[in-house]
């Protein structure tokens, strides 16, 4: 994963800069012209670099995503939380519905297993007879963008990184007085629903029609004064030919955690093993039922 952001990072460089269409806002003066282009390109590359390095290493890391989508009268509201602690790490995310208290999953990896463990909440009860499920675990040769604490933060940076390379959309960057570092740029509705960061079925995407898709969605990322990234934001309110679109997903980094915000493992009469691939299969398909039913 790592190489892969590496050598999109090094094309859109290129590209920003031979385009030199970027202008900068920043809090100290920056030279017109080819400067600024740049200064944009060079920090959103050292960005995304960064980001490919802190997600593929071993240090403790904690974060939250919010994603909220609204297509008409449709609304999905989670929030991921992601932990990893230890090395190599054990990692834990939560992920829940803003909207419904007994609707969450929270998804359990010890280091170096090929089992993953799920507590499934109220909603998802009935799937199994056992407060936890396991899961064949198979990604770990895959890259941590495989891993569903990251997942939806790896699609967003490929649509940034999709994003550079169009020349139509504004980029920016500006220096804060506290010496961090705000970047800017327009993400098209039409890139968002490719990278899947939401998903939606054919059939949505289709009501909402060509007009909505090249549609731009507002994403900012904050930078530290150290460069490292603990923001990023996306926001829009989409509309076009009676249709409307409204997009708030919002990823942030936490203090560090600790050993004590992982799980422990849990004992084998509290887990349902899920074996076969037509058992995992009946499996997500019951909670993609179930949670489907409350959008």
């Amino acid at each position: 994963m790592r190489q892969r952001l590496r050598r999109v990072v090094a094309l859109c460089a290129a590209v920003m800069l031979a385009a030199g269409c970027a202008t900068g806002r920043v809090g100290k003066p920056i030279p017109d012209g080819d400067d600024v282009a740049e200064y944009v390109s060079t920090k959103f590359s050292s960005t995304l670099e960064r980001l490919a390095d802190d997600l593929d290493d071993d240090e403790p890391h904690k974060s939250t995503l919010r994603s909220f989508m609204r297509v008409g009268e449709l609304k999905s509201d989670t929030t991921v939380t992601a932990i990893q602690v230890g090395d190599p790490p054990n990692r834990f995310f939560k992920n829940h519905s803003n909207r419904y208290s007994s609707d969450y999953r929270d998804y359990f990896l010890p280091a170096g297993s090929d089992v993953e463990y799920v507590m499934l909440g109220p909603d998802y009860a009935d799937l199994a007879p056992t407060p936890w499920v396991s899961l064949p675990y198979t990604a770990q040769d895959l890259g941590i963008c495989f891993w569903g604490g990251y997942a939806t933060v790896c699609k967003i940076f490929n649509a940034v990184n999709s994003s550079m390379q169009n020349d139509e959309m504004d980029k920016t960057a500006k220096s804060l007085a506290d010496g961090s570092t705000e970047l800017t740029i327009g993400v098209s509705l039409r890139t968002f629903l490719d990278e899947r960061i939401v998903v939606l079925p054919d059939w949505l995407v289709e009501e909402i029609g060509e007009a909505l898709l090249d549609k731009v969605i507002d994403t900012r990322l904050m930078l530290d004064p150290e460069g490292e990234l603990k923001e990023i934001e996306m926001n829009g309110l989409l509309s076009a030919n009676g249709n409307e679109v409204e997009i708030k997903q919002h990823y942030q980094v936490l203090e560090t955690p600790s050993e004590h915000e992982i799980p422990a493992v849990p004992s084998s009469d509290e887990v349902t093993e899920l074996i076969t691939e037509e058992e995992v299969d009946a499996f997500y398909e019951g909670m993609a039922e179930i949670t489907s039913s409350r959008e």
